[in-house]
């Protein structure tokens, strides 16, 4: 399911910026600094998704990109893009190196321990500062919080929507 998203998610609109149809984005990118190099972007509304063009980048506090789009030239037309995602074809983005994922493939993944018993399925991914924790959902709706290591994570498979992980004590 997940490896075949044709689309990627770097950012949220967090708010209008200024009056002439700005909006403040939250980056879902590692670089923030890429939005400058994205001719354009798709927003998902709940019911469509639109096509925009990037007419101008700035940037707040060095990491908030403040965009403008061509055919959003008010705070009005821009506070209808409040709390939607940008994505842009997989084709744009960047190159990752060996054993590492695009978030939105890792969630939705099911997970299962070493000798093939269900855990749950990924709902989220937690940044910390030494590794991200993927949040599981299990069988009884409670949340397993599984660290994104080498020792735990034993293998990813996008083809097969399946994360294989060695449970360690204390675990679940």
């Amino acid at each position: 399911m997940s490896y075949r998203n044709k689309h990627l998610t770097v950012g949220k609109v967090l708010c209008p910026w200024g009056v002439g149809g700005q909006v403040k984005v939250e980056p879902r990118t590692d670089n923030p600094k890429r939005f400058r190099d994205l001719p354009g972007v798709f927003i998902e509304f709940k019911d469509s998704t639109v096509s925009y063009n990037i007419e101008s980048v700035i940037f707040v506090n060095d990491y908030y990109p403040v965009l403008k789009f061509e055919g959003i030239n008010s705070r009005q037309e821009a506070e209808t893009l409040r709390g939607c995602y940008l994505k842009i074809p997989r084709k744009y983005a960047v190159r990752l190196p060996e054993d590492h994922f695009f978030i939105c493939d890792i969630i939705g993944l099911s997970v299962f321990d070493e000798s093939d018993t269900y855990i749950g399925i990924v709902k989220d991914v937690l940044h910390t500062g030494a590794n991200d924790v993927y949040v599981v959902e299990a069988q009884d709706k409670k949340e397993v919080l599984i660290p994104a290591i080498k020792q735990v994570v034993k293998n990813i498979d996008l083809q097969n929507d399946k994360m294989v992980i060695r449970l360690l004590e204390g675990m679940l």
